[in-house]
């Protein structure tokens, strides 16, 4: 008798507490709460769930903390590598790529539970923004959003986005959606961080 090889269980979804947006222009904007919880439990509520990659890229990560910790880290690390041995930095694209190909084999082995907006400036092309999640599916965006939050956002950058958009435009925008959170969201959300890449690099912008 032929048998059916067993099938793997599929990894959970990660907690509904997390929330990260992102709009993408000149530059890109990402967003994330920093409620760090488990279950029933707050552990803390100063987080910072979005990683600087290097100068000019930024990941805002959803998800367990131990992946998107270890997940972060290993990529940081690796780009860092990659500079020191070719004397030139990955591009945003490239990076986007990278990390979809290590999501990807991870999968097959013991997958990292965690969705990603990646955000990013390189000179002659601009800011970028790339949407990945746990399956390793990748794909160039506008503008994104991770977690329940997803449900209460996408909504608003849909009407809200335009092409050109100031700082302060976008940062309107994020307002609305955190507004709308605090409305609508059955789980508290109080403090959240954002952050900014574009061609004068990384810098951090009161929510």
């Amino acid at each position: 008798r032929l048998r059916r090889p067993p099938r793997h269980a599929a990894p959970p979804p990660p907690p509904p507490f997390d929330a990260s947006r992102a709009p993408t222009g000149r530059f890109t904007m990402i967003v994330a709460d920093r409620t760090s919880a488990r279950s029933i439990m707050v552990f803390n509520q100063a987080e910072d769930k979005i990683t600087e990659l290097d100068s000019h890229k930024i990941i805002g990560q959803s998800g367990p903390q131990c992946d998107t910790a270890n997940f972060a880290e290993y990529i940081q690390k690796n780009m860092t590598l990659y500079e020191l041995n070719n004397d030139m930095k990955l591009s945003t694209f490239a990076t986007a790529n990278f990390m979809r190909r290590q999501l990807a084999t991870a999968l097959r082995k013991g997958p990292y539970q965690t969705n990603i907006l990646l955000g990013g400036y390189d000179e002659g092309a601009g800011a970028s923004l790339y949407f990945l999640d746990l399956y390793s599916a990748l794909t160039p965006v506008n503008f994104g959003a991770h977690g329940y939050a997803s449900n209460f956002c996408l909504s608003i950058f849909d009407r809200e986005y335009k092409e050109g958009m100031s700082v302060e435009e976008a940062k309107a925008v994020i307002d609305k959606c955190i507004a709308e959170l605090h409305t609508r969201f059955l789980i508290s959300q109080p403090n959240f961080l954002i952050k900014i890449v574009d061609k004068d690099g990384v810098r951090v912008m009161e929510a």
